[in-house]
Parts: structure tokens; sequence; C-alpha cells
């Protein structure tokens, strides 16, 4: 059931770069990214402030890198998060929306130097602040940026829009008897094993309660239906 107003005010959206492709051809869907983009205006037209992490499986993974040096190799990863970010930021501006990207590292002309007050203000000022370049740098995942910029921008919550409804006991693709939780503790992430976000990223959000939610996005209008407070995918918490 939906709240007649929102239940979070400011989140931290997590897409993935796979999540993007959807299908297409190519690397991106543009099609979709637009339908993204029709969603999250009718939550900024709900006051919501929101900030975007993306990732770059659509693009580039470090392990393709063979025996690619790790550095190196996620140096790419975050390059190519960029790219993302820039084509979230192109079709949000050709749909009405006022987006800017900030990335980890210095990379004028294309994208301003991530800084907490300005993405904060931008945020406050209705813009869209898509976050590039991860954290800036290696062996950390961008599961990880998103839980250090949600703590940083002060957000309500995490949406982990993803291409599975929620988190399973197991990979429902493998396992049939596979559950899915409405919600769960880091605690029992981190006992169960589970493939919810790495490690590093699922001790950081307990230790600084940061609240989740992942859901699915193959109909992105559930990004809206999750800040509204209905109840979909699995909520997680301390």
């Amino acid at each position: 059931m939906q709240h007649s107003t929102p239940k979070y005010r400011r989140v931290l959206l997590k897409l993935s770069g796979e999540a993007l492709a959807a299908g297409s051809d190519g690397i991106l869907n543009f099609d979709f990214i637009a339908s993204i983009a029709d969603v999250l205006r009718q939550c900024v037209e709900q006051k919501v402030q929101i900030g975007i992490i993306v990732g770059a499986g659509n693009i580039w993974r470090g392990r393709q890198g063979g025996a690619m040096n790790r550095v190196r190799a996620d140096s790419m990863g975050m390059l190519a998060t960029t790219i993302n970010a820039l084509a979230l930021q192109d079709t949000f501006i050709q749909e009405g929306l006022d987006a800017k990207v900030m990335t980890a590292v210095d990379m004028q002309p294309y994208a301003e130097r991530y800084m907490t007050q300005e993405a904060v203000r931008a945020m406050e000022n209705g813009q869209i602040v898509i976050f590039g370049g991860g954290l800036g740098s290696p062996y950390f995942s961008t599961d990880t940026a998103a839980a250090l910029r949600a703590a940083e921008i002060e957000a309500d919550v995490v949406l982990m829009a993803k291409n599975i409804d929620g988190i399973y006991s197991a990979d429902p693709k493998v396992d049939p008897t596979a559950v899915r939780y409405d919600e769960l503790t880091y605690k029992e992430i981190l006992e169960k094993e589970l493939k919810a976000l790495d490690l590093t990223a699922t001790t950081f959000c307990m230790e600084n309660d940061i609240r989740a939610y992942a859901f699915e996005l193959k109909d992105p209008m559930n990004i809206y239906r999750v800040i509204m407070g209905e109840k979909i995918g699995t909520e997680i918490h301390r």
C-alpha cells in the first residue's frame, strides 16, 4: 500500500550497468533509460531528492581483464561508470530533468569533481546528481560507493534496482526452492552469505545504520512505488 506522501525524502539510487542495457544489442537501451527518467520526474514532482550511483557491467568488469593488473582493470571500470553516468545525464536532460554528473576524480571538462556540499545543494535545488567514477580507488565496488555516498549525503535509503525482484536464499535461476526475503538485517546477510551486496558495503551499511531496499528494475515504476512506501522487494536494515 502506497502512502500519499513519500516515505523517503532523499534517496541514493543504485543502477547496475546490465540493467541499463536492458536487452539492447548495444551497451545502452536509451528507450529504457527514458522510461526511468519519466519515473524519476514523478519522484522529483513529489519533492524527492535523488542521487544516483551507476555501475558499468554493460561495458567492463575487472574480471574481463584476465591477467591484467587489478588496479588498471578497476580503473577501466571506473571510467566505464562515467560513460554510463554521462549517458544517463544526456537522456535525463532530453526528458526535461535537470541533472548533473559528479565524479570521484577530476574529469573536467566532462563532469564536476564530487563534493558532498555541492551534491547536497544541487539535490535540494531539484537536480538529480549522478555519481560517476565509483570511489576513484581500485578494489572498491559500486556497492561500496553507493553506501559511502549515501552516508555522505545523508540519504534516507539506498535503492538497489536490480535484475531480480529482491534478495533470495539462493540463486532462483539455479535453485527452484530459493525463497525471497521480504526483510533482512545486514547481520543475516553476513551469516547466510547471501549475494545481496558485497562484504565491504554490507559491513559499512551495518556500522552506519544505512537502510537499503532491493527490488526489480524491469518495471521502472517500482522506483516510485518503493519511495512511496509500497512493500515490494526486500527491505534491509541494521
